[in-house]
């Protein structure tokens, strides 16, 4: 290939570890990856393996390097992101300490998986203190956060080995393992661990001391917040996206087939990386539709633009100039991407896994996938072909005509916003006694509609507190799903832009914290982020709402009932808890 600079963007999602280079213009050269492994030992239990997740990424660097004959002295930056999952190691030996309960003696698993529910209990403890720093992640801290999951490490662990661990956010254990550093990333501890940054209400370190008190992690305070880091300029450092950590280490670049000193830029969380790697695209749509904020190349553009990433969950992700505070939305956080901007975190908690599981446990999905295999297709397209099917022998307007009187609520792994509740779960109305390939079809649409309802949802709650969105910017595997992807733009309203590297713009977003991490000059400055993205980033092509009276009629009724159903879910679950009591003590 030729000599010029290349950069080398790492993604680890739930189940795989993805590495990708691209050139100085943002263009991907080559992606590979390699599953990982997760072990599942109970219900709502999930974790990891730091070191596998290394061996993985490793195995995909030499591999993409060897595919595309980079001269690894080409490569000149490394960015990194992650789900946010806590990692834990130990802080005498530097290597990982198992979060297996309940003897905690499997040191592989070291990593609580982002969408592991154990702390319920710790939680609840944290939310109950009413702190004030939760009024910058919607109100209410997450299960799916990580001081939940040290406090219940603390309650479960044996004393003398919780006394050992140091806490990662999984992107941050990465950098750590590539420089032998101990830099954390604001984009983690802001988003994920109650740091509130310096001058916000007051905040004089970042950590907060009372709040890890109050709620039992008086340990997490020792010798200026060690474990979980330090203090940005006295014992640690803190940097936001892409910021030069340091160099790769020897042993690091023999493992990941790179030259020692290549620059490492501050990782980010994975859905963070989506925003990176799509909301720069410049992107044509009609003139109803075209603000002219989207045609614009400076970052006011982003205020407007939602980066929805999708995957087994989705993350949306708005960016503003000033805080703005959404009941049940994360958030808002500030330096995370850019220093002195802030960001809005909304999501699902399960999408690609609710299409999962919604064909995987109906009684004709055997059926369906070997029709999908005699068709040369996969089960996604088939299904869309058949519901059209459907359609014309029915002689109906739409799809969503066919399965207008059927009602799917599929919160099965609970509401992350903006209803904010972990025991929301999935219901359906209009069940019939039919389980055919028929019924398949529809109840896999009317998932795909609750999605699509789900993110008008959540873009209304964060528009009616203050933000301006006026477009989504998808990425991820759904994107391919032609006929989701206009649920969604129907649904919302708004157009939905699709990006040109469909399965890549997490690892492209990666890549370019890589080429900001080796822009670094001669005074240690980077480049701006934006500037990066600006640069890179490439056209997108635009999935425009529907302009039919009648189907935005339709799509507004269900949207009504999406929210009743939501609200009577609740209600019911009150009723019975009333009811019961406390008899089950």
């Amino acid at each position: 290939m030729a000599s010029e600079s290349y950069f080398l963007g790492v993604d680890v999602g739930t189940g795989s570890a993805r590495v990708c280079i691209i050139d100085s213009t943002g263009e991907i050269k080559g992606v590979e990856s390699k599953e990982i492994q997760t072990w599942n030992p109970r219900a709502n239990y999930y974790e990891q393996s730091t070191a596998d997740i290394w061996f993985a990424i490793c195995y995909c660097s030499r591999l993409v390097l060897q595919k595309l004959g980079v001269d690894p002295e080409l490569v000149k930056g490394i960015g990194f992101d992650a789900t946010c999952s806590l990692a834990v190691m130990s802080e005498d030996t530097n290597e990982p300490i198992s979060v297996a309960g309940p003897d905690f003696t499997e040191t592989a698993r070291n990593v609580i998986l982002w969408m592991d529910h154990r702390p319920v209990k710790e939680t609840a403890k944290i939310n109950a203190t009413k702190h004030n720093l939760l009024q910058y992640v919607g109100g209410s801290m997450s299960i799916e956060m990580e001081i939940p999951k040290v406090l219940w490490l603390k309650n479960n662990m044996p004393k003398e080995l919780f006394e050992r661990c140091k806490f990662y956010d999984l992107a941050d254990v990465l950098t750590h393992l590539a420089t032998g550093k101990e830099t954390r990333s604001f984009c983690s501890a802001v988003c994920k661990q109650g740091f509130v940054p310096v001058g916000i209400d007051g905040s004089v370190k970042g950590w907060q001391d009372d709040f890890l008190n109050a709620i039992g992690l008086p340990e997490l305070c020792e010798d200026n917040f060690r474990r979980m880091g330090g203090v940005h300029g006295q014992n640690g450092t803190m940097l936001s996206a892409g910021e030069l950590v340091g160099e790769l280490s020897e042993s690091a670049a023999k493992e990941l087939g790179l030259k020692a000193g290549t620059k490492i830029g501050s990782g980010v969380i994975d859905a963070y990386a989506g925003w990176i790697g799509t909301v720069g695209a410049k992107v044509k749509m009609s003139e109803d539709l075209l603000d002219q904020d989207h045609a614009k190349s400076d970052i006011e553009q982003c205020f407007k633009r939602l980066a929805a990433v999708a995957g087994t969950s989705t993350c949306h992700l708005v960016m503003s100039r000033d805080p703005v505070f959404v009941p049940g939305v994360w958030g808002p956080y500030r330096d995370v991407l850019l220093p002195g901007f802030w960001m809005a975190e909304g999501g699902q908690s399960s999408t690609g896994s609710l299409l999962h599981n919604v064909l995987t446990t109906h009684a004709s999905h055997a059926k369906a996938l070997e029709e999908a295999k005699i068709a040369g297709t996969n089960i996604f397209d088939y299904l869309n072909s058949h519901l059209e099917d459907m359609r014309k022998a029915q002689n109906a307007p739409t799809i969503a005509y066919v399965a207008r009187h059927l009602f799917f609520y599929g919160d099965k792994h609970g509401n992350r916003s903006p209803i904010a509740d972990p025991e929301m779960r999935g219901s359906i109305v209009g069940l019939s006694m039919d389980s055919s390939v028929d019924d398949l079809a529809l109840q896999y649409f009317t998932a795909m509609e609750f999605i699509a309802q789900q993110t008008r949802h959540i873009i209304e709650a964060l528009n009616n507190s203050g933000h301006s969105i006026t477009s989504i910017f998808m990425s991820g595997g759904q994107c391919k799903n032609k006929l989701l992807m206009h649920l969604i733009a129907d649904a919302t309203g708004y157009p939905v832009s699709i990006p040109r590297y469909i399965d890549a713009a997490v690892v492209l977003g990666a890549a370019m914290l890589g080429a900001k991490a080796a822009s670094v000059d001669a005074q240690g400055n980077t480049a701006n982020l934006w500037t990066i993205m600006d640069k890179m980033s490439k056209p997108g092509t635009i999935i425009e709402p529907t302009t039919n009276e009648k189907e935005k009629k339709l799509l507004d009724a269900k949207y009504k009932v999406f929210l009743e159903m939501a609200k009577a879910q609740q209600a019911y679950r009150k009723s019975i808890d009333e009811a019961v009591g406390d008899w089950s003590a």
